[in-house]
């Protein structure tokens, strides 16, 4: 799909859906604002795992060199966890329910899953790799995991919790994964929420907790809180944010009276600012949809 980089995917809590977005069309309440969208369902391979889908967390593009194609990675609350072919969206890759409310998901490069589960408490590495339907996994216990990264330069799994950035190992083999942390730094504010790359900076990531977003400088190992336009990105109980590859951010706030007390239909974008609502949406993230890890 063009201009992968400079479009968002929002998880609709509303529609039950994955829905992609343009920044640039003028009426996000419009059907042709919508480039795309999915759901779990039988007619596309998740037969028998329908009743854990339809409050959706996570979701993420990436390019799968095992499979030979590009694919998405998508979370819910009801606890499905899953990989599918992007745009195709048509058959089940990998799929299974893991529970714990599964709030982000990533792809590890030998086509293997990581997922964080913020209620069960754990980040686990799945062995997907192995079939469409294995739940073998290898697992580390991590309070309110919310955010997982891959990171092919520090060749690190980076999670968040509700007090920590770790950086996990992932060892043992595609069958038999293991996983054990070699980096762990305290969040200056509690319960960390969202965790992406800074598209741009390789030294960077965003971080978002109950207080403040922050950029966070790998080689430093610190969380920088006086970046360029953090006057309007960094706020209280930003669910998501991320950047274009433009250089633009957006973000996502709760909004009273919404689907959930956790969702917006509402998503903000900053340098240069502007606003965009989907009427009746109900957002969790919004997510850019860039293929590439950093």
């Amino acid at each position: 799909m063009d201009n992968l980089g400079n479009l968002v995917a929002g998880t609709d809590q509303a529609s039950r859906r994955i829905l992609l977005l343009d920044p640039e069309a003028d009426d996000w309440s419009s059907d042709e604002a919508v480039r795309w969208s999915w759901a779990a369902c039988a007619a596309n391979g998740f037969d028998g795992l329908e009743a854990y889908w339809g409050v959706p967390t996570d979701v993420k593009v990436r390019n799968n060199p095992r499979l030979g194609e590009q694919v998405m990675i998508v979370t819910d609350s009801l606890g499905l966890a899953a990989m599918l072919p992007f745009p195709a969206g048509d058959r089940k890759l990998w799929g299974c329910h893991v529970g714990g409310n599964p709030h982000s998901a990533e792809l590890l490069p030998n086509g293997n899953v990581a997922v964080a589960a913020s209620t069960g408490g754990w980040v686990r590495i799945y062995a997907s790799s192995q079939g469409p339907s294995c739940a073998d996994y290898a697992e580390y216990a991590f309070a309110g995991a919310h955010g997982v990264h891959w990171d092919p330069g520090f060749q690190l799994l980076w999670a968040l919790g509700d007090d920590e950035l770790v950086g996990l190992r992932v060892e043992g083999t595609d069958a038999e994964p293991a996983v054990r942390p070699v980096r762990r730094t305290l969040l200056p504010t509690r319960f960390g929420h969202d965790l992406q790359p800074m598209y741009g900076d390789r030294d960077r990531l965003w971080v978002s907790t109950g207080k403040q977003v922050y950029q966070y400088v790998k080689s430093a190992d610190r969380f920088d809180s006086d970046y360029p336009g953090r006057e309007r990105i960094s706020r209280e109980d930003v669910k998501s944010v991320g950047n274009l590859a433009s250089g633009q951010t957006v973000s996502t706030v709760p909004k009273p009276g919404g689907t959930y007390e956790w969702t917006t239909d509402t998503a903000q974008f900053h340098c240069p600012d502007r606003v965009k609502i989907r009427s009746g949406a109900g957002f969790y993230k919004m997510r850019v949809l860039n293929s590439e890890y950093e």
